[in-house]
C-alpha cells in the first residue's frame, strides 16, 4: 500500500492565496525575501497567463516564478 505524501500533496494541488503565501515563506532560502498578500497581489497581476485556474496558486507552478520576481 503506498503511503501518501502530504507535502506531495501540497505542491501538487491548486490552492489559496493565502495557503500558497504560507507554504512559499516558509520553504524559502534563509536571505530570500518573503511574500505579502500584496506582493502575491501585484505578481498575479502581471502574470495573468500562469492563473488559467482563476485565483487558484500552486506550488509547483508558481513557487519558482514567484521567488525569481522577488529577487529582482
Amino acid at each position: 500500500m503506498k503511503r501518501k505524501d502530504p507535502v506531495l500533496e501540497l505542491n501538487m494541488t491548486y490552492t489559496t492565496l493565502v495557503v500558497f503565501l504560507e507554504a512559499y515563506n516558509k520553504s524559502i532560502p534563509v536571505g530570500f525575501p518573503a511574500a505579502s498578500v500584496k506582493t502575491l497581489k501585484a505578481f498575479q497581476t502581471i502574470y495573468p497567463s500562469l492563473f488559467k485556474h482563476g485565483d487558484s496558486w500552486s506550488i509547483e507552478r508558481h513557487r519558482k516564478k514567484v521567488m525569481d520576481w522577488l529577487c529582482q
